[in-house]
């Protein structure tokens, strides 16, 4: 049997992932059902409704928001680690040329 060509990487926008949200917590369907309506990963829309939950306080973890934070914050940190890793490097080299 033949392998199944990888689907291409889609994204989607925020309103859309509310309403397909809105359709799962309605619990007149379930999220396999709403996943397989709108083509969908059941795992994905899993993950909308679980992010969705944690966005209005009703189950424990970062908000959309946190995360965001979060990862402006490493990005920052890596920066200034690098920046000062450049500054050791530059200060032993002109130390060693002032011998």
């Amino acid at each position: 049997m033949g392998k199944k060509k990888p689907r291409p990487r889609r994204s989607f926008t925020p309103q859309f992932k509310a309403d397909i949200v809105e359709r799962c917590r309605r619990g007149d369907r379930t999220v396999g059902q709403v996943a397989k309506d709108f083509d969908l990963t059941e795992t994905a829309v899993r993950d909308w409704v679980k992010q969705a939950q944690v966005d209005a306080g009703e189950r424990e973890g970062l908000t959309n928001g946190e995360q965001e934070e979060l990862a402006a914050l490493r990005r920052e940190n890596r920066r200034l680690r690098e920046d000062v890793e450049i500054l050791r490097r530059a200060t032993a080299f002109f130390a060693a040329g002032t011998r």
